[in-house]
């Protein structure tokens, strides 16, 4: 039986800023940030907008009459959590209408976050095949103005429907995966921005990348042959690559072009989003798929990455039906967002949502999202559907 994913759907806010305007404003060589980073644009996130409006914004595309109320379990993986206690899962069940009956459940372990749902998701398809899961993987990127990690700053929503006869992605049941206690990335409860140690974390990855694919080719036997494709945790899209470029030298010339091509398909998006955790590797294999044809029957490597550190490395099969599984006009998106001024990025970025039991109410009048965050009252928050 396959089990895997059957839709998905992504994101955003309707703002952002051009990374060569950035570049200018921080004294550095815009070419460091475009090629160097492998950066173009960046999701400017307000604060009328979190991962609940993000994540409910994703799995909108998805949800309808006939999935409303079969859907058994909505996953949420984030590590941009809005509450100690309370799923955001929760209140996405209840802005959709999703099936009361259904279980709610937060995930969080840095960007891997992401994919720990899907695992979990799959195996419970398994063991109940005519259930389905919803999985959201959002999260707001945040590391400070005029720091290193600026440029690697972003944010959005990937949801994934995953059920069994799946339409765009079989998942195999190949997973290698380890965990170590590192410290390269982490945000104690009293930060809202990030702290990481860049290089350290950039060489970890790379690290976790080339153990598991070793471990995964002994297990497997499998080699680079058998693999038409690879999607990457991107939280800049210079990482995935470097990633490739670690395992090209086994594959044939043609079959190294051929990768390359696919790499660059897979890092449209996330060029124009920049880093959104939990659903970077998600977003690149949504990219993946919309900029490169496939037939079906194609094997796709992606490897998952969290700080902290946990990865994992898996394949999945392409669908035939694949492109009617996704439900994204990503060229409708870009083309509806607003390119902003450095200082007005400065000032949302400043002017972010404090943690505090104070009743408030936002403007929403710059926010044409479907959902928001309206703001607080009785020390609970409000979110709004237009």
């Amino acid at each position: 039986m396959k089990i895997g994913i059957d839709q998905m759907a992504f994101a955003t806010t309707d703002k952002y800023i051009d990374m060569t305007e950035l570049a200018i404003a921080r004294h550095v060589e815009p070419n460091k940030f475009l090629i160097g980073i492998g950066q173009v644009e960046q999701a400017v996130i307000p604060k009328t907008q979190n991962v609940v409006t993000l994540g409910a914004s994703a799995a909108s595309q998805i949800i309808n009459e006939t999935n409303r109320d079969t859907i058994d379990m909505v996953l949420f993986a984030t590590e941009s959590g809005i509450d100690n206690s309370k799923a955001a899962a929760i209140y996405v069940q209840k802005l959709l209408q999703i099936n009361r009956y259904a279980r709610t459940v937060e995930v969080k372990q840095a960007c891997y976050g992401g994919t720990a749902a899907l695992m979990f998701a799959r195996d419970f398809v398994l063991a109940h095949p005519t259930k389905q899961v919803l999985i959201i993987a959002a999260d707001v990127a945040r590391y400070g103005l005029e720091t290193p990690g600026e440029v690697t700053q972003g944010g959005g929503a990937v949801a994934m429907l995953v059920k069994a006869n799946p339409q765009v992605l079989a998942l195999n049941d190949d997973s290698v995966y380890m965990s170590t206690d590192i410290m390269d990335f982490w945000r104690p409860l009293y930060r809202t921005e990030a702290l990481v140690d860049g290089h350290f974390s950039a060489n970890i990855y790379q690290d976790f990348f080339k153990e598991l694919w070793q471990r995964y080719q002994m297990q497997t036997a499998l080699a680079i042959s058998d693999f038409t494709a690879f999607a990457f945790h991107l939280p800049f899209t210079k990482m995935g690559l470097k990633g490739l470029l670690e395992i090209l030298p086994t594959a044939s010339e043609s079959h190294k072009t051929a990768l390359l091509t696919a790499f660059e398909a897979s890092r449209v998006y996330n060029k124009r989003i920049g880093n959104l955790y939990t659903g970077s590797l998600y977003l690149s294999l949504m990219s993946l798929l919309d900029n490169q044809a496939f037939t079906g029957g194609e094997r796709i490597g992606l490897f998952s990455y969290g700080s902290g550190a946990e990865g994992e490395f898996y394949s999945g099969t392409v669908q035939p039906t694949y492109q009617k599984g996704l439900k994204t006009d990503f060229k409708a998106l870009f083309a509806k967002r607003e390119r902003l001024a450095i200082t007005t990025y400065e000032q949302i970025f400043n002017d972010h949502f404090v943690l505090a039991p104070d009743d408030v109410a936002y403007d929403l009048t710059n926010d044409s999202s479907q959902f928001v965050f309206a703001g607080i009252k009785d020390e609970q928050q409000q979110y709004h559907q237009r």
